[in-house]
C-alpha cells in the first residue's frame, strides 16, 4: 500500500491519550506505559519515495498494569520483490520509577526485544523491525514538564548469527549500541476542558547508533506530527533522515512514517 493510500485510509478510520500526550513519540517508545488493563492495535507503514519499497508492520499492545506492557509486531514488505510475511518482535517495558508532581512527571524504564526475520543481511545496521533477527535490551527516560516531554534512550543490540541470509561481499550485522533524545510538544488545545478534545502534537527526535567493533556510526533527525481524537485513537506522520554517519547499506536512512493506533480501555481483567 502506498503512503498517501494509506494515509487516506487512516483519517478515514480516525477515538485515554490525551493525558500526557505528549510524550507518545512516533519514532521512540516513552518510559510511560498505556493505561492498566488495556490493549492497543496499531498499523504501520513506512517507506522509501520514488519505489524505493515499503513495509507494513501490524501490532497489538497490552498494558498489564501501570508498570508492565507488552507489544506483538509482524512484518510484512516488498522489500525484497513481492509483498510478503518477513517475520516478527515481542517488545515488553518494564517501568520502576514514578516521581509525580503538579502537571509533571518523570518516569524510567528498562525494555527489551527479541525478533525474527528471513529477510537477508545487507548492512551492518541492525533493525529489529523487520531487517534483521536479534534481540535487544535497553533504559528509557522520560520528563514531562507541563506541555513539553523529553526522552532519551540507550540500548544494546545483539543479532543471530543466521548463515543461510548472509550476503556475500557485505557486511554482516554483530552488535550495535543505540542513543536517542526525544521531544515532544502539546500545540493544541491550549487549555483542557475534556478528555474528548482532539490534540495536536509535534515532535523532534534525534535517533543514533554506534557499532562498537569498529566505531562506524550514525545519526538521523525525524521530526513528525501526530493528532489524537477522543483520547483513544492516535494517528502519526513523520519522516527520518541521515545527518551525519559512515555506515553504508541503511534501509530506514531517508524513510516515511504514517500510522493509526486504536485503544481499548479496561479490558483486560
Amino acid at each position: 500500500m502506498k503512503f498517501i493510500q494509506l494515509a487516506a485510509v487512516i483519517f478515514l478510520l480516525g477515538g485515554s491519550l490525551g493525558a500526557g500526550a505528549q510524550e507518545l513519540y512516533v519514532f521512540t517508545e516513552p518510559a510511560s506505559n498505556m493505561a492498566a488493563k488495556s490493549i492497543g492495535v496499531r498499523i504501520t507503514n513506512e517507506g522509501i519515495f520514488n519505489g524505493g519499497g515499503n513495509r507494513t508492520m501490524p501490532e497489538v499492545m497490552f498494558s498489564f498494569n501501570k508498570n508492565l506492557m507488552t507489544h506483538f509486531q509482524g512484518f510484512f514488505s516488498d522489500m525484497d520483490g513481492k509483498y510478503r510475511l518477513e517475520g516478527g518482535s515481542i517488545y515488553a517495558k518494564y517501568r520502576f520509577l514514578s516521581i509525580d508532581d503538579t502537571q509533571r512527571h518523570l518516569r524510567a524504564a528498562v525494555f527489551g526485544r527479541v525478533s525474527t526475520s528471513k529477510r537477508p543481511t545487507y548492512t551492518e545496521d541492525i533493525n529489529l523491525e523487520g531487517d534483521n533477527s536479534g534481540v535487544q535490551g535497553g533504559l528509557v527516560v522520560t520528563q514531562l514538564l507541563h506541555k513539553l516531554a523529553l526522552s532519551g534512550t540507550v540500548s544494546y543490540t545483539k543479532a543471530f548469527d543466521v548463515e543461510s541470509q548472509r550476503v556475500a561481499g557485505t557486511l554482516q550485522p554483530d552488535q550495535m549500541i543505540g542513543y536517542s533524545l526525544s521531544s515532544g510538544y502539546l500545540v493544541l488545545p491550549f487549555v483542557y476542558k475534556n478528555y474528548n478534545q482532539p490534540n495536536f502534537n509535534v515532535y523532534f527526535e534525534m535517533l543514533g547508533k554506534t557499532n562498537p567493533a569498529n566505531g562506524r556510526s550514525y545519526l538521523d533527525l525525524a521530526p513528525a506530527l501526530q493528532v489524537i481524537l477522543n483520547s483513544r485513537t492516535r494517528i502519526d506522520l513523520g519522516y527520518r533522515f541521515q545527518v551525519a554517519g559512515d555506515m553504508a547499506g541503511r534501509y530506514n536512512k531517508n524513510m516515511y512514517l504514517v500510522r493509526a493506533e486504536f485503544n481499548f480501555f479496561n479490558v483486560l481483567k
